[in-house]
């Protein structure tokens, strides 16, 4: 009995060590930064940074932050600057700094200065350019080209079929609302 519960202490012991060897090893790779070519497989690989060219090839959402050109069908990820050319969908799930084009534009802060040309285009911040169909921002400082453009606040012109700054002197406007 004693031999047995010697060993399963051993075997625990063991199996942390390894535990703890094998995190320390994902933890230095996923660290690394990725350049200056990038082909992103559905969710392969996951990594923290990637500067240069990822073709995301069908999608790629596990890359935190990417800068330089994303080309593709859907690209997701935390933080981007650069250029992200996607078919279907570009979301930066937090900062944006540069172009979206595609189908489905999307992100929480494009604060550093953002150009989004898309079918349907929505941040939650803007200061920059939208352009599309259908633009929706939170609060924006800049200018919305559209059929239908939509800000909470707005410092800068809307120019469409429909423009609403719900915070606006004039909340509806057709063909040019401004908003200051």
């Amino acid at each position: 009995m004693k031999k047995l519960l010697a060993l399963v202490a051993t075997i625990a012991v063991a199996a942390s060590v390894l535990a703890q060897e094998a995190e320390t090893t994902d933890k230095v790779e996923n660290d690394d930064v990725l350049w200056p070519a990038f082909i992103a497989l559905c969710e392969w690989p996951s990594t923290p940074d990637l500067v240069g060219l990822r073709l995301t090839i069908p999608f790629s959402t596990k890359q935190e932050s990417v800068t330089g050109v994303d080309l593709g069908l859907w690209g997701r990820c935390r933080d981007f600057e650069g250029i992200a050319i996607n078919v279907l969908r570009n979301d930066a799930k937090d900062t944006l700094g540069g172009l979206q084009i595609g189908l489905y534009n999307t992100a929480n802060r494009a604060d550093l200065g953002a150009l989004q040309i898309g079918l349907w285009n929505e941040t939650q911040s803007v200061r920059g350019l939208q352009v599309g169909l259908v633009n929706v921002t939170g609060d924006a400082q800049g200018f919305q080209v559209g059929l239908i453009n939509r800000a909470e606040t707005l410092y800068g012109f809307q120019a469409g079929l429909i423009n609403v700054i719900r915070d606006g002197e004039c909340p509806v406007m057709v063909g040019v609302n401004i908003g200051w």
